[in-house]
């Protein structure tokens, strides 16, 4: 699959580790350490080759801008990693609720 490809992430997608690296932009020694450091799980960690859902891409490529960006050791980015992932299923926790609320939230 080549980098310049438009490609939907489709939930049962699943992309082999290198396809994760080309794709993201992190070296398989990044993103073995993402794993390591609880960020990012393959499909089956026991697995002679490592596949990935085609979610977790966003969080490959999430990581390798703050690396870059911030200029952050691998520590550093999987911390901001986790907290970010935090923050965004919290937000998607409340939308829900607000949606239950009568007349849907709106106010």
């Amino acid at each position: 699959m080549k980098t310049g490809q438009a490609m939907w992430l489709h939930e049962r997608l699943e992309l082999a580790l290198e396809e994760v690296c080309e794709l993201s932009g992190l070296t398989e020694t990044e993103l073995r350490e993402l794993v390591d450091f609880g960020v990012l799980a393959p499909i089956d960690p026991d697995a002679q080759h490592w596949a990935f859902g085609a979610d977790r891409l966003v969080v490959a490529r999430s990581a390798r801008r703050l690396r870059r960006d911030f200029d952050l050791d691998p520590h550093a980015v999987a911390l901001v990693v986790a907290l970010l992932e935090r923050v965004r299923d919290l937000e998607e926790e409340l939308r829900d609720l607000r949606a239950r609320l009568p007349g849907g939230g709106a106010g």
